[in-house]
């Protein structure tokens, strides 16, 4: 098997240290994780993770098995890019004087999507939401006009073929009348493939 890029997404309780835990079970393994986003879901006290590692299938399966066995976690799914629709942000700060001197820098900003956000007589910062390669190729533009600063945002992302979680919560609530949902609920399912 070869290794390529899946986003993990953990929907979880928002409880203190959590995200400690989840870290612990990457290191233990020694798995470095490429990209982390925490935010909330569209289920009100449901958090989301969005993993983002390189790793073999059979690797990340057993590890979205682990990570359901924290108390606090809901569900765990991966993903492969196709599978997904992901979007990065980033920031890249560099010199007022050089945007205003040079028009080819505004036509090469222009092309690549950035948008100022911050004009300063010093310095302006643009931002571009894409892939990591497009977030890449506007430093390499910028570099040689003089960028000062650049910071990119963890990965978000949205399954294609999900109808959201809030359903699939919905769906336990209902087989479970009278019942709290707990995390046992998702992990008797032995056979369920964790692709969502």
């Amino acid at each position: 098997m070869h290794k390529q890029e899946f986003t993990i997404t953990v929907y979880t309780e928002n409880q203190i240290g959590l995200l400690n835990r989840i870290a612990i079970i990457f290191s233990r393994r020694k798995l470095n994780i490429d990209s982390l986003n925490t935010s909330p879901s569209e289920v009100d006290s449901i958090h989301r993770f969005t993993i983002v590692v390189t790793e073999t299938e059979e690797v990340v399966r057993k590890l979205c098995r682990h990570i359901e066995k924290q108390v606090d976690v809901l569900k765990a799914y991966y993903n492969n890019n196709d599978e997904i629709v992901w979007q990065e942000l980033a920031l890249y700060k560099v010199p007022t004087d050089v945007i205003a001197e040079k028009v080819q820098v505004e036509r090469l900003l222009s092309m690549h999507g950035a948008k100022a956000v911050v004009i300063r007589k010093d310095y302006t910062v643009f931002e571009v939401a894409g892939h990591r390669e497009e977030t890449d190729k506007l430093i390499e533009v910028l570099e040689p006009f003089g960028l000062i600063e650049f910071v990119r945002s963890a990965r978000v992302a949205i399954i294609k073929k999900s109808d959201g979680f809030h359903k699939k919560l919905r769906q336990f609530e209902d087989n479970m009348p009278g019942e709290e949902v707990s995390k046992n609920i998702y992990l008797d399912k032995k056979d369920e493939v964790f692709s969502m």
